[in-house]
């Protein structure tokens, strides 16, 4: 199989991915914008080879790049960078050179969150009410049945980027002086925690893993407000939020992929669907997957991709957390004093490069317990104030 990883260098753990594929048999070719002396050693040894362009924006170097390896190694099998920035080019590339996965003209359903909703609601879920907004009069029309507060985002966009909640007419007035020429779309604010569905289907669509994670507030609070955050798995996912997630990656008829979809669960004990992401969750969270499971999502993706390897056996025998420290806010506890106290629990810790900073802090730290109610005391430790 012939294999073309676009970014293998981004995220970092991402080379793991390229490294399970090479051990599967794979012939793996990296196409970045990166030299290639900055690679770092084990994803270099995980690459049959690597093709540089100038820029990965431009479409006519990626084609170059394809024929190139096209003429080398023989037809390209699959091509992914599990990266939600490029599924639009991907799905171009595919479609161009006939490769199994996403193409062009199913990549508007997983990308246009007013596409989402329509998806949601044929798939009988509950979702909130939003309308993309061109001007001023289409948002006071929105208000107008909706009232404030609200959330506006762009309908194409990455993670929480170019997101503004609005809490009154001057909150409003700053959007429409703020925001980017991208079209936005205006929801009404769901109040509820976050969980998320997140898993791995096959290449008929099959569910083969899945697990679920509760958020302490959504990226946008996160991001907009400069807070910590703490989001764990679940051992056991509240079953109707299974229901509500399966339905879900049926109704996007997605296959051979990754997925993490999010939903509110209200007061009224009501899961709402509130966006589909297909691609692996952000952050260490597929090294949270291997803590909590004690497997290799790594290697199950790869045996899937490489040699239809769909039985997978796993158990979710711990609940893993994440929480992130941030350096302008003044603990209570030092990291010295975290590691001595949870030292035997706490799996991984370390500092996260700027570009996550915003969404995973400064600092970050992966914690696993049997028992829910002792991640909510490592994370209340951690995130402790004076």
């Amino acid at each position: 199989m012939n294999f073309v990883f676009i970014s293998p260098y981004f995220p970092d753990q991402y080379k793991y991915f390229c490294q399970e594929l090479k051990k599967t048999g794979a012939t793996v070719l990296g196409l970045g914008d990166n030299n290639y002396n900055s690679l770092n050693d084990e994803l270099k040894s995980s690459l049959t080879e690597y093709y540089k362009v100038s820029d990965l924006h431009n479409y006519d170097e990626l084609v170059r790049a394809l024929g190139y390896f096209t003429h080398k190694y023989g037809k390209i099998d699959r091509i992914d960078s599990l990266n939600e920035y490029w599924l639009q080019t991907e799905a171009k590339l595919r479609t161009d050179f006939n490769i199994f996965g996403v193409k062009s003209d199913q990549i508007e359903n997983i990308r246009k969150k007013s596409k989402m909703k329509e998806v949601f609601k044929k798939a009988g879920l509950k979702v909130a009410a939003g309308e993309i907004v061109s001007s001023e009069k289409n948002a006071n029309a929105f208000i107008k049945k909706y009232g404030y507060p609200l959330v506006a985002k762009p309908d194409e966009g990455v993670g929480a980027l170019g997101t503004f909640k609005i809490k009154d007419s001057q909150d409003l007035q700053k959007f429409f002086e703020a925001k980017s020429q991208n079209e936005y779309i205006m929801e009404e604010f769901i109040s509820g925690m976050i969980y998320s569905f997140d898993g791995l289907v096959d290449k008929t669509g099959n569910i083969i893993f899945c697990t679920s994670h509760k958020y302490s507030q959504g990226i946008m609070e996160t991001v907009n407000e400069d807070k910590h955050i703490v989001y764990y798995s679940l051992r056991k996912i509240p079953p109707k939020l299974e229901k509500a997630g399966r339905k879900v990656v049926k109704a996007f008829a997605i296959n051979e992929r990754f997925f993490h979809l999010e939903f509110f669960l209200t007061p009224e004990n009501e899961f709402v669907a509130l966006e589909v992401n297909m691609r692996p969750p952000g952050g260490y969270t597929t090294d949270m997957f291997n803590f909590a499971n004690d497997f290799n999502i790594y290697q199950i993706w790869a045996e899937m991709i490489v040699n239809n390897k769909t039985d997978i056996a796993y158990e979710r025998k711990y609940h893993c957390g994440y929480a992130s420290r941030k350096f302008n806010i003044n603990y209570r506890f030092s990291h010295e004093e975290v590691l001595a106290k949870y030292d035997e629990l706490i799996s991984h810790h370390a500092h996260i490069a700027g570009v996550f900073r915003g969404a995973l802090g400064d600092y970050g730290y992966i914690f696993r317990t049997h028992k829910e109610s002792q991640i909510n005391e490592i994370s209340d430790f951690i995130h402790a104030t004076n």
